[in-house]
């Protein structure tokens, strides 16, 4: 019988890479981080419906896109409420009796862009607003790859995205996890996500070899397992001028100018 050969992954030279779900299976090919990954898959009908009815709640998302633009959180409440299907974009919260009678709102929004639905992860507070983390990972002048910042983003009040650019505040990670962890242990935690960040980057690079720097948005649960949401290879750096250690936001400028981005 003829052997046939496994088909080859084909590695782009890109710098930036804008599809989301590109990302998510360089991320993916690497056991290791499967466990980190929510499910996503392609956003039709019947993958929207299928994830609905097993997490209740879903993002759905643009493949392309950025600072939160398009994204939008889907419920499915419990039997017997009255309309137990809804869904928030924005600020606005709409709802539905029926499943078909969402879906045919949504894709009026969604029109024919090719969108993405993820496993919704119920996020932490943060003085009563979810809050989720930015890891920034860059590749040094000795093109290693290194974890330069974290940095907390806690949504507006009354939308679903966490992005500074979205209305967004942001915060030092260590605020953030003062209720969730004592000082001593929430150390431990901060140089797991270091350790985290450049996994993802490795795994990114190795399918996208042109890329130099990514922005891992991390969702952490109530047990704070961390959640890979997405990656972007064109992070804005200039968020972490906000923190208070002028350090961070130096050496992230000074890796930046050797791979000549800033």
């Amino acid at each position: 019988m003829k052997k046939t050969s496994k088909k080859p992954v084909r590695l782009s030279r890109a710098r930036y890479v804008t599809s989301k779900i590109g990302k998510t299976k360089a991320i993916e090919s690497k056991q290791e981080l499967r466990k980190y990954v929510p499910t996503t898959k392609r956003m039709i009908k019947e993958t929207l419906r299928e994830m609905l009815n097993r997490y209740k709640m879903v993002y759905i998302k643009p493949n392309v896109g950025m600072f939160g633009n398009g994204v939008i959180r889907v419920e499915q409440a419990e039997e017997g409420a009255e309309k137990p299907y809804s869904y928030q974009s924005g600020v606005r919260l709409k709802q539905f009796n029926t499943f078909d009678e969402m879906y045919a709102s949504i894709s009026k929004v969604t029109k024919k862009r090719h969108y993405l639905v993820q496993k919704g992860i119920h996020l932490l507070k943060y003085k009563g607003n979810r809050f989720d983390l930015r890891v920034m990972v860059q590749q040094t002048p000795l093109q290693k790859w290194e974890t330069t910042g974290v940095i907390g983003r806690v949504a507006h009040p009354k939308k679903v995205v966490t992005n500074f650019h979205n209305g967004g505040t942001l915060k030092p990670v260590e605020t953030l996890l003062h209720k969730y962890l004592p000082a001593s242990k929430r150390k431990v935690y901060v140089k797991k996500l270091h350790s985290l960040g450049t996994q993802v980057a490795k795994a990114i690079n190795a399918r996208y070899k042109g890329v130099k720097e990514i922005g891992v948005d991390v969702a952490l649960d109530d047990k704070l397992h961390p959640w890979i949401l997405e990656v972007n290879t064109s992070p804005d750096p200039y968020i972490f001028r906000r923190l208070s250690d002028k350090r961070i936001f130096a050496k992230m400028r000074r890796y930046a100018k050797a791979y000549s981005r800033l």
